[in-house]
C-alpha cells in the first residue's frame, strides 16, 4: 500500500461487511484503484451468524465468518487493496475526499460508506456469551433453527411484530414481550397478529436473567408494574428493539434521517458528489446479507460513473 501520504485512490470503502466487500470487488474489477478500510474482521454483522441459509449458491448454508472471508478473498483477488484500521474522521467535500484513520490519512476521488447498523442490546447478563447459542437478532435469517419449537422475542414495533408474524408460522409456540401496555407496531401489523393462536403477547415486562447450559434453556421475565417474575422455557430469544447505524462520523456532510440512517434511494448516492452508502447504514426497505451486496455493486457502478465524468472536467 506504500506510504505515499499524496497518493490519490479512485475510490475508498469504508466497511468490511458484505457491502464493503462486493464494492471493493467490483470497483477493483472495473479497474478502479480501491481501498477497503475494516475496524474488525472481515464480514461485519454477518460474522455474528453461526449458519447462513438464505444466501444464494451455499445449498447447505454457511456461518458468516467463513463467508466473509470468502468475500474478503475475492475482494483481494481482484486487486482491491485492504487495510485494518478506525476511520475516526472525513473529509467529504469537493473532489479529493480525506478519510483519516487511527493509521494514516489517506485521499479518494469518491467515498463508499459501509459501515452497517449494530442492533441494540437488551443489556442482560450472558447475552453476548449466548449469541448464536439460542440469542439472536435477526428472525428471518436465524429463524428455521427452531423450526416446531418454542421462541420469544422482545420489542414491540413492526420489526418486532412482523419477525413474530414470520415465526408464528414456523414455531410452536411464539410469546412477543413487550416492555409498554401496547404495541407501538402500526394497525396492519397488529391485526395480522391477533389472528394467530400460537402467538402470546407479554406486556408490560422485561426479560430479567437468561437460563441455559450450553445454550438458552428459559428466560424470566419481569412485570415493570408489579415486579413479579415469570419463568418462560424456550429454545430461542431473538432481539427487535431497533439498530444503530454507525453513523456518527458522517453527520453534518451527509444528510441523515430521524433514525440515523444515510438518506440514500436505490442509487445508493447520498447528498455529496462521489459519495455513496451500501448496505444495512442506507435508508431501505429490507436489511439482509443479500441486498447489502446487492448496494455493494450498484454503488461500485456509480462511483465507477461519477469518476468517469468528474475527468472529463
Amino acid at each position: 500500500m506504500g506510504n505515499d501520504m499524496n497518493h490519490v485512490y479512485d475510490v475508498i470503502i469504508i466497511g468490511g461487511g458484505p457491502a464493503g466487500y462486493t464494492a471493493a470487488l467490483y470497483c477493483a474489477r472495473a479497474g478502479m484503484d480501491t481501498l477497503l478500510i475494516e475496524k474488525l474482521s472481515a464480514g461485519g454483522q454477518m460474522c455474528l451468524t453461526s449458519q447462513i441459509d438464505n444466501y444464494p449458491g451455499f445449498d447447505e448454508g454457511i456461518d458468516g465468518y467463513t463467508l466473509g472471508n470468502k468475500m474478503k478473498v475475492g475482494a483481494e483477488k481482484s486487486g482491491g487493496k485492504i487495510l485494518n484500521a478506525e476511520v475516526l474522521s472525513v473529509e467529504l467535500e469537493g473532489y479529493i475526499k480525506r478519510v483519516k484513520t487511527s493509521d494514516k490519512t489517506m485521499l479518494a476521488k469518491c467515498v463508499i460508506v459501509a459501515t452497517g447498523a449494530q442492533p441494540k442490546k437488551l443489556g442482560v447478563e450472558n447475552e453476548e456469551y449466548l449469541i448464536g447459542k439460542g440469542v439472536g437478532y435477526c428472525a428471518t435469517c436465524d429463524g428455521m433453527f427452531y423450526k416446531g419449537k418454542t421462541v420469544a422475542i422482545v420489542g414491540g414495533g413492526n420489526s418486532a411484530v412482523s419477525e413474530a408474524i414470520y415465526l408464528a408460522k414456523i414455531c410452536k409456540k411464539v410469546f412477543l414481550i413487550h416492555r409498554r401496555e401496547v404495541l407501538r407496531a402500526t394497525k396492519i401489523y397488529q391485526n395480522a397478529l391477533m389472528k394467530l393462536e400460537n402467538v402470546e403477547t407479554v406486556f408490560n415486562t422485561v426479560v430479567d436473567e437468561l437460563l441455559f447450559d450450553n445454550k438458552l434453556k428459559a428466560i424470566n421475565v419481569k412485570d415493570v408494574n408489579t415486579v413479579t417474575k415469570r419463568k418462560i422455557d424456550c429454545d430461542g430469544l431473538f432481539i427487535s428493539i431497533g439498530r444503530k447505524p454507525e453513523t456518527d462520523i458522517f453527520k453534518n456532510q451527509i444528510n441523515i434521517d430521524k433514525s440515523g440512517y444515510i438518506v440514500a434511494d436505490e442509487s445508493t448516492k447520498t447528498n455529496i458528489p462521489g459519495v455513496f452508502a451500501a448496505g444495512d447504514v442506507r435508508t431501505k426497505a429490507l436489511r439482509q446479507i443479500v441486498t447489502a451486496t446487492a448496494d455493494g455493486a450498484v454503488a461500485s457502478h456509480f462511483a465507477e460513473s461519477y469518476i468517469q465524468s468528474a475527468s472529463m472536467y
